[in-house]
C-alpha cells in the first residue's frame, strides 16, 4: 500500500473511533457515567502508546521536523496533565 494510501487509512480508522466514541457517549451517557474515568484512562493509554509507537517508526524513515516533534511533546504533556487532572479528581472523592 502506498504510503498516502496507507496514512489515509490511518485517519480514517482513527476517526471513525472518534465518531463511535462520541456516538456512544451521546446515546449512553447515564449507563456510561460510572465508567467514564477507565474509559479515560484507557484513551490515554492506548492513544500514548500508539502516538509512542507511530513516533518510532517515523523517526527511522526520517528525522521529525521541529514541528512535528514540537506536537509530539505537546500532546505528551497534554496526556499528563489530563491523567493528573484525573488522578486528582479520584482521589478527592
Amino acid at each position: 500500500m502506498a504510503r498516502g494510501a496507507a496514512k489515509a487509512a490511518e485517519l480514517a480508522s482513527g476517526l471513525g473511533a472518534i465518531i463511535l466514541g462520541a456516538g456512544l457517549a451521546l446515546l449512553l451517557p447515564d449507563a456510561l457515567r460510572g465508567y467514564a474515568i477507565p474509559i479515560l484512562v484507557a484513551g490515554i493509554l492506548v492513544h500514548g502508546v500508539g502516538m509512542s509507537l507511530k513516533h518510532r517508526r517515523e523517526t527511522v524513515e526520517r528525522e521529525p521536523l521541529w514541528w512535528e516533534r514540537a506536537l509530539f511533546w505537546f500532546c505528551r504533556v497534554c496526556l499528563g496533565l489530563l491523567a493528573i487532572w484525573l488522578l486528582v479528581r479520584l482521589f478527592k472523592t
